[in-house]
């Protein structure tokens, strides 16, 4: 981890005070709460940080006992995660649903459930778990619906499922995933339940420099990309917009996309993952997803979009990048301001 910019380090007490600071007044947009740290605060403590913040929303990847006993009564909407490892069992035996929705919901009544997510970034064709993925769903929306929950049973899906996404009216979805997709929509039109995608501007950047920066950031001043009559100044909203061009076209135009993570590395990747520009594209992503702006292809409202991450989390896999995804150090200090706006 990098060593604390002391100029953004501020005493835990002296961050609850300062009233327009991170996430005051929220609204739609909450965070990606994960655990892959050995040096993290509490979930107690993490529940009184975000209510302190007003957050009312937060994703958790699997069913953590103690960030549930934690969230119990605290008003904060829960998007739970089903583990990649469980969907086959849960696909292939309705009694594994049951007892998995009797274990992670049911037990915990006073947590507000807002989805359920089977799986999280599944590499579909490849992976084991594809075609589990829609029955899984289908048999835990059975158990949820006999216990009597209405809570919306989706799935996440990784952005690079869509491709042809330049122009963003292109947008499609892999010729191998576009079947098991197809299903997968079926499912949501009938039950009226989102999508949650993965969009992450700071990937598409990092593995194509010729798109501008400022684009990337939410900071270009000019239109970038014209499709059709739509004008995009941000690369974020074509992302989106390739997205539900792809569901479109395997019978969703009615489905919403939730952004199940967004965000920007602080840390370990040159000039690109910088504090100042994790600080300006979480700032300006609150700012466009709170208003009203919606996208050059579904104008006019808000976009449900959860923060990745809340904290730095030591032990994450992959490149040294996702271990710099937060927007706090593990002792709760700031990494950056961030405000709405």
């Amino acid at each position: 981890m990098e060593p604390k910019n002391l100029f953004y380090k501020i005493s835990f007490f002296a961050v609850l005070l300062i009233a327009s600071n991170i996430f005051a007044e929220s609204g739609n947009v909450g965070v990606n709460y994960g655990r892959n740290g050995n040096n993290l605060p509490s979930p107690t403590e993490v529940v009184k940080l975000l209510r302190s913040r007003n957050v009312d929303r937060v994703r958790l990847f699997s069913p953590d006992t103690d960030a549930l006993d934690a969230l119990r009564g605290s008003g904060i909407q829960v998007v739970l995660g089903v583990p990649n490892p469980d969907v086959q069992k849960i696909g292939n035996d309705p009694e594994s649903a049951r007892n998995w929705v009797n274990n992670n919901v049911l037990a915990f009544n006073e947590v507000q459930f807002r989805y359920i997510s089977v799986g999280n970034e599944i590499e579909i064709p490849s992976a084991a778990e594809s075609n589990a993925i829609l029955p899984a769903m289908k048999n835990l929306n059975d158990a949820l619906r006999a216990a009597g929950k209405t809570i919306a049973v989706s799935t996440t899906i990784k952005f690079s499922l869509v491709v042809d996404s330049s122009p963003p009216s292109n947008g499609r979805f892999s010729d191998g995933s576009e079947s098991i997709m197809r299903s997968i929509v079926e499912f949501l039109v009938a039950n009226g339940s989102p999508l949650l995608v993965n969009i992450y501007p700071y990937f598409a950047y990092n593995d194509n420099q010729q798109i501008p920066l400022d684009y990337a950031l939410f900071t270009a001043d000019r239109v970038v990309v014209t499709d059709n009559g739509l004008q995009y100044r941000n690369l974020f909203d074509a992302m989106t917009d390739a997205a539900y061009a792809a569901i479109e076209k395997v019978g969703g135009s009615n489905v919403d996309i939730v952004i199940a993570e967004s965000g920007w590395p602080s840390g370990e990747n040159g000039n690109i993952a910088t504090i100042p520009n994790a600080q300006t594209y979480v700032n300006n992503l609150i700012s466009h997803v709170s208003g009203t702006s919606g996208t050059p292809k579904k104008p006019g409202k808000s976009i449900e979009t959860y923060i990745f991450a809340l904290f730095n989390e030591n032990m994450k896999g992959g490149l040294p990048t996702e271990r710099h995804f937060g927007l706090y150090f593990p002792d709760m200090t700031e990494i950056f301001p961030v405000t709405f706006r």
